[in-house]
């Protein structure tokens, strides 16, 4: 009877955990607002691509600083958008405010780490699905050492994006704002850093493609 009920757990476990990956698949599936509003290209990221690039800035911004715990940063990153599989990527330009968004998001959050319950009961969150929620959380408030540093990475993966736009030469629009929508909004000392970098690229590819 034992091995009955395990074998039904991890059944029930491995349907709920597919089921998860199921609705996140959303992310593969969804560009990025704002490169479909300016006509980026040659091809339009979408928001998976986004939070790829993102935790693995987070594990390598991270690993130099002592306030701030690196495993945690990555999972922090990894799960950011989530809310982006089933609502879409809502933007600034969407006509929406910043409360509907975050109350939209949140109930999805809730909706889909719903789907990773375990022995907890019907409707309850629990382990991994509990822990995606608290880190969604976290993020969202801003205030940690950790969600901190994935707020600069996500600033930071967004503009290095654009540079690379730019540089593959192929977009309908500006992208000017996006770049000026993150100056002097650095929350750590290496995401400064980084936009400083970043900023300094593009700076020098303007000047040699004006002396051109």
């Amino acid at each position: 009877a034992t091995a009955s009920t395990e074998d039904a757990a991890t059944a029930l476990a491995a349907k709920n955990a597919i089921d998860f990956m199921t609705v996140a698949r959303g992310l593969k599936t969804t560009p990025r607002t704002g490169w479909v509003r300016q006509e980026a290209g040659p091809r339009i990221e979408s928001v998976a691509d986004h939070s790829w690039r993102i935790t693995l800035m987070a594990m390598v911004a991270s690993s130099s600083s002592v306030s701030c715990d690196t495993n945690k940063a990555i999972k922090m990153a990894l799960v950011h958008d989530l809310a982006e599989a089933t609502v879409g990527d809502i933007t600034p330009h969407c006509g929406v405010t910043d409360q509907d968004k975050h109350a939209q998001e949140l109930k999805a959050m809730m909706d889909l780490t719903k789907k990773l319950t375990g022995i907890g009961g019907e409707g309850e969150i629990s382990g991994s699905g509990q822990e995606i929620l608290d880190l969604w959380k976290e993020y969202e408030e801003g205030t940690s050492e950790e969600a901190k540093l994935v707020k600069d990475m996500d600033k930071l993966e967004m503009i290095l994006q654009a540079l690379e736009y730019e540089e593959d030469g192929k977009n309908g629009k500006s992208l000017d704002g996006f770049f000026n929508s993150t100056r002097g909004k650095w929350r750590t000392k290496i995401g400064e850093a980084w936009g400083k970098e970043i900023e300094s690229r593009r700076s020098s590819k303007q000047e040699t493609t004006s002396d051109v």
